[in-house]
């Protein structure tokens, strides 16, 4: 092979964070190792164009990838060495994977000589081939190199998936030969980064067919996940045209102004009693970007006409039978439709839907004001919602946290929200908040997690809000903690602290527990972790509340801080998640005058007819 005349003293490493800067990705994620030391280092020499932001460990750079790419939606890069660290980037390239979002990992590899036997080696193709599947390549020559960088990134783009390069020590560590040339055999790897995007919409005559079907609707439901993402405005001309309810997947709840009053919430186990009513009741389904999983509170195959529209045309009808799929953007398309889809006034079953909207509020505000033995959980979440800023940016980790959220958070219009969704790991939430306040500084950010999950990485990561909100021009980053002390033991009790009344976690001076009457801290269970206590420690602020009136004060003081805040919320673990009853069970609840007997089989009958008579070309309206 022939490599050239070296007249450069740049590595492969920098041609590679070259690249990256081509394709303007503003910074990379990863925990420094051998393997990837030469990249760190050309990271370094680059000037902080692209950035590098050093996690504490490499499970949260793979999570800060994914949340960047869900925040901003570009590509989120990460990088890691072979072996334990490669291992632990799965989890957030699955995450990826699974909410359909760009990433690239970048993984060190040992020299080519020393595979077979090498220190720390996995079989990297092997290990990583269901994650990236799309696309993973190992790095041979160093002209491969951009060819592969620009490839990498143009597949995660265009399939929104993650993908993976592997790079070898040995290839890192070259310099840059005069010209590049390309390697002996003839091939020639020519590429140039950049992915302009492309308007994506549907046949006319797939348009006609959908704007019959809604237009035919008697009672007409819509429901919107991550994909309706900026068609806002859209859905809710569409929803007034056809007097139609809107629910959303746990994905989709920031898409739509949660104040409407037809905006029954969230659909699914976390959801509300409304949703799963309004898809009790409906004759017509419209799912606009939506894959979400909770088929149980669908309507009943064959009770209502389909229409769904998506970006990406393997999720067509794999959650519900579609008698109209339509492949394309969900803004662009639905403009389409609303010149098609006539006003269908129903105002019985738009009332039906804002009354099931008023009774679904009230309990949720009832339930969040019922004295419990400990802190009411729901309340903590609703007391956040008239104070939480409108440019927000909301991280949700798993666990019941995930319930409250979905149920007693209302998002104001134009607050970002994202969790782990399809995947679900615990301990993604610091890490997506520390990259949503990276991609935009002056932004306020608010991260809801438990003690499960704060413990899970959190506890870790702080140490990383810690190093850089100095940096921030706006110091908002607030975590709160639910502390139900599900993780191996009860807490324990909090203190009296001066500050707005509220209390302080256990141990707010870690550095003189015995004196203050507690264990010292290697005797402390795994529940009794300080977690305000350990926000102080680090030179952030921490409060703890364990009593209802100290709440609103707490979320008040927290996001008037001149610094990160941590807030330990010492919670009731025995309150229920009281999943909404399954959709199929009662109709009658529906109305106040009850859905006549029968309703079930006429809408199923209905159904059957209109599609017949789309399948044959007929007019539905």
């Amino acid at each position: 092979m022939r490599t050239g005349t070296v007249t450069t003293d740049r590595t492969i490493a920098d041609l590679l964070v070259e690249r990256l800067r081509a394709w303007r990705v503003p910074r990379v994620f990863g925990q420094p190792g051998e393997g990837v030391a030469l990249i760190v280092e050309a990271l370094r020499r680059a000037g902080g164009d692209p950035g590098f932001v050093p996690s504490r460990q490499p499970e949260a750079a793979g999570f800060m990838a994914a949340g960047h790419a869900k925040y901003t939606g570009g590509v989120g890069v990460c990088l890691a060495t072979q072996g334990p660290d490669a291992l632990h980037l799965l989890g957030g390239l699955y995450d990826a994977k699974l909410d359909s979002r760009p990433m690239l990992a970048i993984i060190g590899q040992q020299t080519f000589s020393a595979l077979g036997s090498a220190y720390q080696e996995i079989e990297l193709p092997r290990l990583f081939g269901d994650a990236c599947a799309q696309f993973l390549r190992t790095a041979a020559v160093p002209e491969q190199v951009p060819y592969l960088v620009d490839q990498a990134i143009r597949t995660a783009v265009s399939t929104r998936s993650p993908a993976c390069l592997v790079v070898p020590h040995d290839l890192l560590g070259q310099f840059v030969p005069d010209g590049m040339p390309h390697p002996d055999g003839g091939g020639v790897l020519a590429s140039a980064p950049g992915l302009p995007p492309a308007r994506v919409l549907p046949h006319e005559q797939d348009l006609n067919a959908a704007a019959q079907l809604l237009g035919a609707g008697r009672r007409v439901a819509i429901l919107i996940g991550q994909g309706g993402y900026g068609a806002a405005d859209e859905i809710v001309e569409l929803a007034d045209r056809l007097d139609a309810g809107v629910a959303t997947s746990l994905l989709g709840k920031p898409v739509l102004d949660e104040r409407l009053p037809y905006h029954t919430g969230v659909l699914g186990q976390v959801g509300t009693a409304a949703s799963a009513q309004l898809m009790a009741g409906c004759d017509t389904l419209l799912m606009i970007g939506t894959n979400d999983p909770w088929t149980g509170y669908y309507p009943m195959p064959g009770q209502a006409t389909a229409v769904q529209i998506d970006i990406d045309g393997s999720r067509l009808a794999s959650r519900y039978p579609i008698d109209v799929p339509l492949v394309g953007d969900a803004r662009e398309t639905l403009q389409a439709l609303l010149s098609r889809v006539p006003h269908r006034r129903n105002r019985d079953w738009r009332d039906m839907i804002e009354g099931a909207v008023d009774r679904a509020r009230t309990e949720c505000d009832a339930r969040a004001e019922e004295r419990t033995a400990r802190l009411n959980p729901r309340l903590v979440l609703r007391e956040l919602s008239p104070r939480l800023p409108a440019d927000a940016a909301v991280a949700v980790d798993v666990g019941s946290v995930t319930y409250w959220y979905a149920r007693h958070l209302r998002l104001p219009p134009g607050a970002q929200a994202h969790l782990c969704g399809t995947l679900a790991s615990v301990g993604s939430a610091v890490p997506y908040a520390i990259a949503a306040k990276f991609a935009r500084p002056a932004r306020p950010v608010f991260v809801l997690l438990g003690d499960g999950a704060m413990q899970s990485g959190g506890l870790a990561e702080l140490i990383t809000v810690a190093q850089h909100w100095p940096e921030w021009p706006d110091p908002r980053f607030v975590l709160l903690v639910l502390n139900n002390s599900d993780r191996a033991g009860r807490g324990g009790e909090p203190e009296r602290g001066p500050e707005t009344g509220a209390v302080r976690a256990p141990w707010p001076d870690l550095d003189r527990p015995a004196a203050r009457g507690m264990p010292a801290p290697e005797t402390v269970r795994a529940g009794d972790i300080p977690h305000a206590g350990w926000a102080r420690l680090l030179g952030l602020h921490g409060i703890g509340v364990d009593r209802p009136d100290q709440v609103g004060p707490a979320w008040e003081e927290a996001i008037a801080a001149d610094r990160p805040t941590l807030i330990e919320a010492v919670v009731d673990p025995s309150i229920p998640l009281d999943a909404p009853e399954q959709p199929f069970a009662d109709l009658r609840g529906l109305t106040a005058g009850g859905v006549e007997e029968g309703a079930g089989t006429a809408v199923r009958g209905r159904a059957q007819t209109l599609r017949e008579r789309a399948a044959n070309g007929a007019d539905l309206v």
